[in-house]
This record gives C-alpha cells, structure tokens and sequence, in this order.
C-alpha cells in the first residue's frame, strides 16, 4: 500500500485528501488514519489473478462512506471514501473481488482499516 498526502508517523493522521494505492503483492489487511472530513481516493491496481474487483463496502457508512466506484478497462478500480465532518470512530472498507465467469458471491480480496480521529479541543 503507498499512501499520499498523509503522513504514516505515530500520532499524526490524513487530513483534507489522501490517496490509497494497492498494488499487486501489498498486504491484504491495511490500516489508515484520518481526521474527520478527510476525502480518501482508494485505488486498487489489477489482479494478477482472473479475478476482476466488483465492489467496496462500509461497515459504517455514517462515518465513512464509500462512493463514485469504477473499474477501468484495464481492471483498475477506484473508489471515494468520504469521512463524517466530526464524528470519530473506526469502519471497515472491503474490496470484493471474482472471477467474471465463475458462479458465486465475490469474496472479500482486500480490508483497509480506518481510523478517524478527531481533532483535539483544548478548553
């Protein structure tokens, strides 16, 4: 996974626009930081498998909600992950990925952990 626009130190997490890029041989499982709003451009780079990507999911969608999918006809898929403005909170994106000619439910090939962290208030 290469990620763009934030920064990967301890303590310190995307704001405003970041971008995800997973390419053949990354990690299935990945984790990422945000602050609330923050706009995430996921992109995952073809298989090297016959599976095609068919769909990202979020297991909260008031917090983090995927939109604008499309896969390009060299079987990059992209996808928006838009943050709540200030809820913080953890969500689950999945990639589903199968082969176009096999029967059956696509399975999850891919899980970005995101954790959106609010900014701290001081009183």
């Amino acid at each position: 996974m290469s990620a763009t626009g934030s920064s990967t130190s301890p303590g310190s997490c995307a704001a405003g626009h970041a971008e995800v890029t997973v390419s053949p041989g990354d990690a299935v499982v990945q984790r990422l930081c945000v602050r609330p709003g923050t706009v995430v451009s996921l992109v995952l780079r073809p298989r090297p498998d016959d599976k095609r990507w068919t769909a990202v999911r979020s297991s909260a969608p008031a917090l983090l909600l995927a939109s604008g999918w499309r896969v390009d006809a060299d079987g990059t898929a992209h996808a928006s992950l838009r943050c709540a403005g200030t809820r913080g909170g953890t969500a689950d994106v999945t990639a589903s990925a199968k082969a176009p000619d096999v029967a059956g439910a696509a399975r999850v090939a891919f899980t970005l952990h995101v954790s959106v962290v609010p900014y701290t208030t001081q009183g």
